[in-house]
């Protein structure tokens, strides 16, 4: 397994964590199994969103001894009633259901408290100038969490919040087919036939900044519906073609400020599929060649940071700079810490003699060159050769 540092938190966490979707209406012996594979491979970490009372006493027994080893991302804002999941912001009740969490848990501390499901930025507004903050902020003083989160579907609202400086980690549904659409208050758009019905071409510019923003700002991005609900992998995905688990893992993986992805399985076997992802190939990673030949999507002049343009003869990493690049670029400056990454590079982007090598490779059209050439005039006031 490997190890990501989740953002300006400083806490690593496998790449693999767990979704807790699977979990709720199950008994001890599946908490057990699942529990048992997913420590066998080193994952450390997982998102608690459900108040399913159980299944949170069920958790809380399998973290037993291990606690101080394992990353807890849980939810403030979700209540348990007539038997189901409901999101709250009545304080009463935010309050109840987070000392029912600690307790279920068997801990005096969660390391993330992620406000639930923030899908709007009035909704933010609202949350950032009122008590459901005030609250976080004070659990944190107390040291009852650890640092402070939002989840949101909506890359307008989580742009508000990463932009206020008052939340260290996102949790945002990052896949290739919901980065293609703009932002809107009304998740269901994300899964609706009609939202794919018509062509569609490169990220969405709103997507595209909240990661880079994110990066620029150290907030450190966990992942949700990386497989889309599993619409992704069916032969009917919005994409036009099933892409396989790898793909969707590794698509998530290379996105700015991503450290984590949390996988919401249902049985060991998908658990297995998911954690077999850092023992895959490079070439069963690889979505750069299944999203070239997709029906109904194209990405063509941008670039994935999928590293189709390696190896370079001069040993430059034309992805990274380029992630550099677009970095900068979204900030309208050089960040002092995007500066510092680039000039620890072994081969920075004045090493390139453009060849167009990496041009010759890239499955999506990027002018490389070009890049090159802005990179090494932005960083360092040189030009490639």
């Amino acid at each position: 397994m490997k190890y990501r540092t989740l953002g300006r938190t400083g806490l690593q966490v496998s790449e693999i964590g767990l979704g807790c979707e699977g979990f709720s209406g199950r008994d001890e012996t599946f908490t057990k199994e699942m529990f048992g594979l997913a420590l066998e491979h080193g994952v450390n970490c997982m998102d608690l969103y459900s108040p399913d009372p159980e299944m949170r006493s069920r958790i809380g027994r399998m973290l037993r001894g291990k606690r101080e080893s394992f990353v807890m991302q849980a939810h403030l804002c979700t209540v348990w009633k007539d038997g189901q999941y409901q999101r709250t912001r009545d304080m009463e009740e935010v309050k109840a259901s987070f000392e029912d969490l600690l307790t279920r848990l068997q801990t005096d501390y969660i390391d993330i408290g992620m406000i639930h499901y923030v899908d709007s930025v009035d909704e933010w507004k609202e949350i950032a100038d009122g008590e459901v903050m005030q609250y976080a902020f004070r659990l944190k003083a107390e040291g009852r969490i650890r640092h402070v989160g939002i989840s949101s579907h909506n890359p307008a609202a989580a742009l508000a919040a990463v932009g206020s400086g008052l939340v260290d980690v996102l949790m945002f549904s990052v896949n290739p087919c919901y980065d293609l659409l703009p932002p809107d208050e009304n998740c269901e758009s994300l899964w609706l036939e009609s939202s794919y019905e018509k062509p569609l071409l490169n990220m969405d510019p709103d997507r595209e900044k909240l990661y880079e923003t994110c990066q620029r700002l150290g907030v450190g991005i966990t992942v949700m519906k990386a497989f889309g609900g599993g619409d992704l992998l069916s032969p009917h995905s919005p994409a036009g073609m099933a892409l396989t688990v790898n793909q969707c893992i590794h698509y998530a993986l290379t996105r700015p400020a991503v450290a984590s992805v949390m996988s919401g399985v249902r049985s060991a076997e998908e658990l297995q599929a998911n954690l077999d992802y850092e023992t895959a190939s490079d070439s069963e990673r690889d979505y750069a060649s299944a999203f070239a030949a997709l029906p109904k999507i194209s990405w063509q002049g941008h670039c994935m940071y999928c590293g189709h343009c390696a190896p370079c003869p001069q040993g430059i990493d034309v992805a990274t700079v380029t992630k550099f690049l677009n970095l900068s670029k979204a900030q309208g400056a050089v960040p002092e810490t995007v500066r510092e990454h680039y000039a620890a590079l072994a081969h920075t982007a004045d090493a390139c003699i453009q060849c167009g090598a990496c041009e010759s490779r890239c499955p999506f059209g990027v002018p490389i060159r070009e890049n090159m050439k802005e990179a090494a005039a932005l960083f360092t006031g040189s030009s490639a050769k």
